[in-house]
């Protein structure tokens, strides 16, 4: 009966039953059996998922739902939403870890007597625990929230520059992140707990989780700021292995989940957004055995952690926030350093951090590259670089977070023991490791020069100079009347990088390049051979697909192995894969040669044809691989006419403020396979015409930068 209020969309039961919207559409029209809409709006109604369901196994659009889309179908319509569900869905998948046992115990019988009986059996796992200690659950709330001292306290060792006393204001208490859902609460779940158990059962719990947490981020791109996993395990190397690791912004939990696991080891978290706080206390719970403390509410404000001395403060804090609590906040022994000013709130994360480390802990922040340079901030600048608190400042490539067009930094910041005798700061920039398109950065290339110039510069407080990359440079030198700490400002250029060797070798190659371009010019017209007239009978791909002529695939599964992903930026561009997918349980699409992947946003007529170089790479989201059956298609052929305007235009939907393409309405016409083949070898020709354009102009573009680099610069004479 519960399963009936579980709603799915028009676009969850095209994906149920692995076709496109219009063909909902049309049911709908078709079959006056066809369930109705129980909620949602006129233009996007809802439908019960069992009746669904039930309609599409009766029609044989549907053998059987795959568990795992049935799951999270169940997931996304929950009447109390997503979020609610996916806190329930992980508690059960906590309590299937830990004690399997007692699930199987509780979950016998109806939905009701499971709905009774799940509350107490949660509060084994959710509990917390009132010593603290490392005997019973693992989830943890704001234990160190009742310290007597109250929120902002501080140890009486601890430093302080402010001598004027107000008494302290009520604060803001922080509440733990998970309590145990009540029997009320779990009723409306209970069949979708269920499905959850079954999918571990298949999958692994900790699997289940981060599958269906995967979905939901995925699914609501714009309500969340993740922090990449590829940025999160460089954060967690610069600090190294630590026992007590806090993150006071803590999001998702990717910053603790990269931290590597060690014996005794503690790990708090905190976020403002309670549903971000339980989800991280379930999702770490699940990938450690380590406590976990974890806590909601305004960290700034209302710290849950006053008394923690870490090992180590990991933050990926909000940026440009006015309303961080600067009235409120004045007088707060937090501010070591300065007081920072209402737009200086990531200086305040800063501080925050460094009166969280023990002396000698480290704390990484990612930081907007303003904070280093805004005016505003200098004081509380020049005080971290005076007593020796910051240690790096490193320059991201565009691209490794969010907001990606912006080249973020990372501060490595360390409590300071004692002054040092001859402070300097390494200041790098990975900037070059940049990719060209929206997959990324090289993060390989930007671990290796980073983690290098960090140890060795940790290790011998200096490290010698590295052109275009590292720097460590003396404080002194950086306490001018700006305190700039923007490493591009510091570092040398690297002379190696477009010195008048390379840029020889750039003007060899691009005169190859514009002779072979001027070789392969096609003619608009062979006056020889001339287009027969007359319409010829077209098919479009949806009809070849159900023909079993091609297959039709989408990507946007990162699968488990580690492979390269190629983005819908490297089809357009005609690059080689560099994006990357976070891992998931759900199977990769793998590219063979003579696929043929399409982009379906943005609105452009492109097709490409994947060659021996390119196979092999994960297929990317926004793409449609088209794999043809070679003795019924030839693949130049089809990707060849798929790029026609005309085409792509009649396939496009204008519905939102992008252009999206509906591959299976892209047309091309019947002809025999000796035709195709006459067709294909033009296609082919004018894409090597097109391949040689590009690589034209990016060896055009290089030559012309690195010739103003090296004028200006003085490694190239003017004449």
């Amino acid at each position: 009966m519960q399963d009936s209020a579980t709603e799915v969309t028009a676009a969850g039961i095209a994906r149920l039953a692995g076709v496109g919207r219009a063909a909902v559409s049309n049911w709908r029209r078709r079959h006056a059996d066809f369930p109705k809409p129980v909620g949602g709006t006129e233009t996007s109604p809802s439908f019960a998922l069992a009746e669904v369901e039930h309609w599409l196994r009766r029609h044989g659009k549907l053998a059987e739902v795959p568990l795992r889309e049935r799951v999270w179908q169940q997931l996304a319509g929950h009447p109390d939403g997503p979020v609610t569900a996916l806190t329930h869905a992980g508690c059960v998948l906590l309590l299937i870890h830990d004690r399997s046992p007692v699930w199987l115990e509780v979950s016998v019988g109806s939905d009701e007597r499971l709905a009774a009986l799940l509350p107490g059996a949660l509060e084994q796992v959710l509990a917390p625990r009132p010593d603290g200690g490392t005997s019973g659950s693992r989830v943890n709330g704001a234990d160190a929230v009742n310290t007597p001292s109250g929120v902002h306290s501080a140890p009486s060792d601890r430093h302080t520059p402010h001598t004027r006393h107000t008494p302290p204001a009520p604060e803001p208490r922080p509440a733990a992140a998970l309590r145990p859902p009540t029997a009320p609460q779990l009723l409306p779940s209970a069949p979708l707990l269920r499905g959850v158990a079954e999918l571990a059962a298949e999958l692994g719990a900790r699997q289940t989780f981060e599958f269906l947490l995967g979905r939901h981020l995925d699914a609501n791109p714009r309500q969340y700021t993740l922090t990449p996993t590829d940025l999160a395990g460089l954060m967690a190397d610069l600090v190294g292995p630590a026992r007590t690791v806090l993150d006071p912004a803590c999001g998702t939990g990717a910053l603790l989940r990269a931290v590597t696991p060690r014996p005794g080891q503690r790990l708090y978290a905190q976020d403002s957004a309670p549903e971000l706080a339980a989800l991280t206390a379930l999702r770490l719970a699940l990938h450690t055995r380590a406590p976990v403390h974890a806590a909601a509410g305004d960290t700034l404000r209302a710290d849950a952690h006053p008394g923690v001395r870490a090992d180590a403060v990991l933050c990926h804090p909000p940026f440009n926030e006015r309303n961080w609590g600067h009235d409120e906040l004045a007088y707060d022994p937090r501010w070591e350093y300065g007081f920072p000013a209402r737009t200086e709130s990531e200086l305040a994360w800063v501080q925050h951090a460094l009166a969280r480390v023990k002396d000698g802990g480290t704390a990484v922040l990612l930081m907007p590259p303003a904070a280093a340079s805004r005016r505003s901030g200098r004081r509380i600048r020049a005080d971290l670089l005076r007593r020796g608190a910051l240690r790096a400042v490193i320059a991201l490539p565009a691209g490794a977070a969010p907001p990606y067009s912006l080249p973020l930094h990372l501060w490595v910041l360390r409590r300071p023991e004692q002054a040092p005798a001859h402070p300097e700061v390494l200041l790098a920039d990975a900037g070059r490791f940049a990719g060209e398109g929206r997959g990324g950065p090289d993060w390989q290339g930007v671990r290796d020069t980073v983690l290098d110039a960090w140890r060795a510069h940790d290790r011998a407080g200096r490290l010698d100079e590295r052109p275009g990359l590292a720097r460590s440079v003396p404080v002194i030198e950086l306490l001018d009347d700006d305190v700039d700490l923007a490493p591009a400002r510091h570092l040398p250029p690297s002379a190696a990088a477009d010195g008048p060797g390379l840029l020889a070798d750039v003007h060899e190659r691009l005169g190859e390049t514009l002779r072979l371009t001027a070789g392969l010019t096609p003619s608009p017209v062979d006056p020889a051979r001339p287009a027969a007239p007359g319409r010829r009978p077209l098919t479009t791909v949806g009809e070849l697909a159900r023909a079993g002529a091609l297959v039709m695939r989408t990507g946007g599964n990162g699968g488990h192995a580690r492979v390269p992903v190629l983005t819908d930026h490297d089809v357009l561009s005609g690059t080689g894969p560099s994006g990357t997918l976070p891992e998931s349980d759900e199977e990769a699409v793998l590219t063979e040669p003579g696929d043929v992947v399409v982009p379906v946003l943005g609105g452009g007529s492109v097709a490409r044809v994947i060659d021996e170089a390119t196979a092999g790479a994960v297929l990317g989201r926004n793409l449609v691989l088209l794999r043809p059956d070679p003795a019924a298609l030839d693949a130049w052929f089809l990707a060849g006419f798929l790029r026609g305007t005309a085409n792509n235009r009649q396939a496009s939907s204008y519905a939102s403020t992008a252009t999206r393409l509906d591959v299976r309405r892209l047309q091309l016409p019947r002809l025999p396979r000796d035709e195709q083949r006459r067709y294909g070898a033009r296609f082919r020709a004018l894409d090597a015409f097109e391949r040689a354009l590009r690589e034209a102009g990016r060896l055009g573009e290089q030559l012309v930068r690195g010739m103003y680099d090296g004028l200006t610069d003085g490694t190239i004479a003017p004449d």
